[in-house]
């Protein structure tokens, strides 16, 4: 059985990354309220659904791209349930020949590793190396819900408080695009 832990409202003891901890002193100076949660080890988005349940909002799915030079880097943050495709996604930004960046530049600039990737490590990126895409359908929910740079714990806060306090806190002006659905 998938574990999920109950809600708290407190940073951990003991963080597993720099990156982690930026976010929660973040949180903590900004005096952002959060509900957080630990869990098994994730990287997909069909493994969050325990975690949907338990914080009673959908993660997000969180996608590093970049483009063929490895110049120009992308978080781009929808619906865990969007399908992806690289050329749909490019087309709407405006931008060509757009690809998953490679796992070390993830580490550099956003300190995560793969399945850890989430908008709250743009205060990691401190020279804001990376442009935030948001996909326009999530603006209006009422939570904004992803990993904490790690892939064992989620934490939710309100998408008010992440557009108008965190990432003005992280120096990042966010992208909000409409992007059409891949459809078969």
């Amino acid at each position: 059985m998938f574990y999920v832990s109950e809600i708290n409202h407190e940073a951990p003891q003991n963080f597993e990354n720099d990156t982690q901890r930026e976010i929660y002193e973040a949180l903590a100076t900004l005096d952002i309220p959060f509900d957080r949660v630990e869990n098994d080890y994730v990287v997909t988005m069909d493994e969050c659904k325990a975690v949907d349940a338990k914080l009673g909002t959908d993660i997000v799915k969180n996608l590093f791209l970049c483009n063929r030079q490895e110049t120009s880097f992308y978080l781009y943050v929808t619906r865990g349930d969007k399908r992806f495709k690289t050329k749909i996604f490019s087309k709407a930004l405006g931008v060509s020949r757009l690809s998953f960046a490679p796992e070390e530049c993830l580490k550099e600039y956003l300190g995560t590793t793969i399945g850890a990737t989430t908008p709250f490590s743009l205060v990691h990126d401190k020279d804001c190396r990376v442009k935030l895409v948001i996909d326009e359908e999530l603006m209006d929910r009422k939570f904004h819900a992803c990993n904490d740079g790690t892939n064992n714990a989620h934490i939710s806060i309100l998408t008010s408080d992440f557009i108008d306090r965190y990432l003005p806190y992280s120096k990042h002006e966010p992208v909000i695009l409409h992007v059409d659905e891949e459809t078969e």
